[in-house]
């Protein structure tokens, strides 16, 4: 049997960065702490925490972390479910995989609508954020996959909607004659990772053929904005962060009647569905409030 005094400690040591922040959290000495790590680890037969500035869990130690936060999410949720069970104040912890483009418009209003959780975002692609529920390192994704996780309801978000845009002096200078596809494979272009696949796409759309132009590597959505401004290169940005940047022709499309919509999809793990029931519900309203509505629904 696991036992969760010394499996706290471990998870607060790694949550807090250091043992004396960890026996603050615990109302402990950092001796308690050091001796409750030395224990568990003389039990698991490994090493679990990387002592240092911050002191890191090993890899057995973050599997052994995430089954205390899963632990306490079923022991929440169940606490819902049977009111005779006695309450607890602290304030429940929801690991969340979110692309940052949608943290960066339209999910923050979606957390501010929750009351008494915290939030441990992780930050991936649209296209990859679902991996982190089939691995069950999050309880709940925003992904571009449709298709249910095994074990998790899914549900239509609608689409963010990006726009490809640069400033009016990148656009006279690259493209003096028309967005066609020379001057595509020589402008400059800004893409956020290895992963980001929206230039390529809106590209092939655009021009109907595969181009792969000069590359700016900037994984910041406002950063996006910000070389887009500056006229460093073009990019795929959400309409919601630069519709006032069009208005004011701070920054102009490059073919306007072509933006790129992305569908997505509020993926939630079942077995904590009690606990999600209110971020489920402000998670859906604040979407269909901001997103773009999908082609089934509007």
């Amino acid at each position: 049997m696991l036992d969760y005094a010394l499996l706290s400690a471990l998870a607060a040591v790694v949550r807090t960065g250091s043992f004396e922040q960890a026996a603050q959290h615990l109302n402990v000495t950092p001796s308690a702490v050091s001796q409750r790590i030395k224990l568990l680890e003389e039990r698991i037969g490994a090493v679990l925490i990387v002592r240092g500035q911050p002191c890191l869990a090993t890899e057995i130690g973050e599997r052994l972390c995430r089954h205390v936060d899963q632990v306490a999410l079923l022991e929440a949720s169940l606490r819902q479910s049977l009111p005779g069970l006695q309450h607890d104040e602290r304030p429940v912890t929801l690991r969340i995989a979110v692309n940052a483009d949608s943290l960066a418009t339209w999910f923050i209003p979606a957390m501010a609508q929750t009351d008494g959780l915290l939030f441990d975002l992780v930050l991936d692609d649209q296209d990859h954020s679902a991996d982190w529920l089939r691995r069950g390192e999050v309880v709940a994704a925003v992904t571009s996959h449709g298709e249910p996780v095994q074990g998790c309801n899914c549900h239509s978000l609608g689409s963010l909607r990006y726009i490809a845009t640069a400033s009016p002096g990148f656009v006279e200078r690259w493209f003096p004659d028309g967005f066609d596809e020379a001057a595509a494979r020589r402008a400059p272009c800004l893409i956020f990772n290895r992963k980001d696949r929206l230039q390529t796409i809106w590209l092939k759309e655009a021009l109907g053929t595969e181009i792969r132009p000069p590359l700016h590597w900037l994984p910041s959505s406002q950063a996006f904005v910000d070389a887009a401004l500056a006229g460093l290169g073009w990019g795929m940005n959400p309409e919601m962060l630069v519709r006032e940047d069009l208005r004011e022709r701070r920054l102009v499309a490059l073919t306007p009647s072509l933006p790129l919509d992305v569908p997505l999809f509020w993926q939630q793990s079942r077995i904590v569905g009690p606990l999600l029931a209110d971020l489920n519900r402000a998670v859906l309203n604040a979407a269909r409030t901001l997103l773009t509505p999908s082609p089934a629904e509007a």
